[in-house]
């Protein structure tokens, strides 16, 4: 996989694994690609000792670190502090949120116990410029926005210590935006994926991106979980992927038990797109959660950040309780994952993971030089 991102960011397989775990992240690079750390739900004092954690163990190999500076949310050109913010958040939606609880038979989180939260999320741009410096004070080799162009501080800050940038894009327009103020890489997410996707699919996407912002290179990311789906990848013109799915049931993850059990007892039409988490249309794995905030009865989710803002206690309540089987809350239960949910069906190392990508790869290519050579002889 002799590609521009391979040399662009040193590694040796185009691979990139955005996880929420340090663990996944520091295995994907020793295997020979390139975990990226998604640091969006942390805290700067998380995140310095996550990234400390991270280099100490890939031994100068590259990794990166990924952000969610949103193009626009509620409140955003305002100086509206988190207490100005919740107070927008309608009555109605407490309302539902507290009956939804109650009706699931969701526990209070006993006194004292400080529960990390589930759904956490951080959007200010001055929180989020916090986390930017901590990972910029770190051997990065790649730093990625998750939602929307990278904002001109990320880029310039970027550039001046020689990192790239990587920008996730749904559309050719949004593709074509992120390249115009200065990202480096730009990632081509399909319908498929887990997290905040767009409408079109990866197949049709890819080769719309890589013609709109050539030679800028693209990584195809939506679907992609064995070594089939990155030779299409790369067939469709994107210099290499990016995957996350896919290691939510490795060995090193750290998904919530009771969601990962669901995960592996999915099939690859059990997600659905909700703005049920976040305010923004995510992939996630469908359950009461999400049924329930599509229902009649629901006044519907809220635009970011005013719904992670209502949910987020309530998420952290139906993690902590889901363990009890059977329970409401073990209903409830839920996470971001793409459609390729279908194939996760066992538990693995991260580094097999990798290494059954890679090997499927090579079986593909084989097989399609197979059949050119079959052509060329008729």
């Amino acid at each position: 996989m002799n590609t521009t991102v391979r040399d662009m960011l040193g590694i040796e397989f185009p691979i990139l694994a955005f996880s929420h775990c340090r663990d996944v992240v520091a295995a994907v690079t020793n295997a020979g690609g390139m975990g990226v750390l998604g640091a969006t739900a942390l805290t700067p004092e998380e995140l310095e000792v996550e990234l400390d954690w991270i280099e100490g163990e890939v031994g100068g190999r590259p990794f990166g670190v990924d952000l969610l500076f949103p193009a626009s949310y509620v409140g955003d050109e305002s100086d509206l502090d988190p207490t100005a913010l919740a107070e927008l958040i309608p009555d109605e939606h407490r309302a539902f949120l507290g009956d939804l609880l109650e009706r699931y038979e969701v526990p209070e989180i006993p006194e004292g116990v400080v529960e990390q939260s589930f759904a956490k999320m951080t959007v200010a741009h001055e929180r989020v410029g916090q986390l930017a410096d901590i990972a910029f004070a770190h051997p990065i080799r790649l730093i990625a926005n998750a939602l929307g162009p990278p904002p001109p501080m990320m880029i310039e800050e970027a550039h001046a210590r020689d990192i790239p940038v990587a920008a996730l894009a749904g559309t050719r327009a949004h593709a074509a935006r992120n390249a115009q103020v200065g990202a480096d890489i730009i990632v081509a997410q399909g319908y498929e994926a887990g997290g905040h996707t767009g409408t079109i699919s990866t197949m049709v996407l890819v080769p719309e991106v890589v013609d709109e912002v050539a030679p800028v290179p693209v990584l195809a990311a939506g679907g992609i979980g064995d070594g089939r789906q990155v030779a299409a990848a790369l067939a469709l013109g994107a210099e290499g992927v990016w995957t996350g799915s896919v290691w939510l049931t490795t060995e090193e993850a750290e998904t919530h038990p009771v969601v990962k059990d669901k995960f592996l007892a999915a099939g690859s039409g059990d997600t659905v797109r909700s703005r049920s988490i976040t305010g923004k249309p995510a992939r996630q794995l469908r359950t009461a959660w999400t049924d329930e905030w599509e229902s009649d009865e629901s006044p519907g989710p809220l635009p970011m950040p005013l719904q992670p803002m209502l949910v987020d206690d309530a998420r952290a309540r139906i993690a902590r309780a889901s363990t009890t089987p059977g329970s409401g809350a073990e209903k409830l239960a839920n996470y971001f994952v793409g459609q390729v949910v279908g194939s996760m069906n066992s538990v693995k190392p991260a580094r097999r993971v990798m290494l059954e990508l890679i090997e499927g790869f090579a079986d593909t290519v084989e097989r399609l030089e197979a059949l050119a050579d079959t052509a060329g002889e008729k």
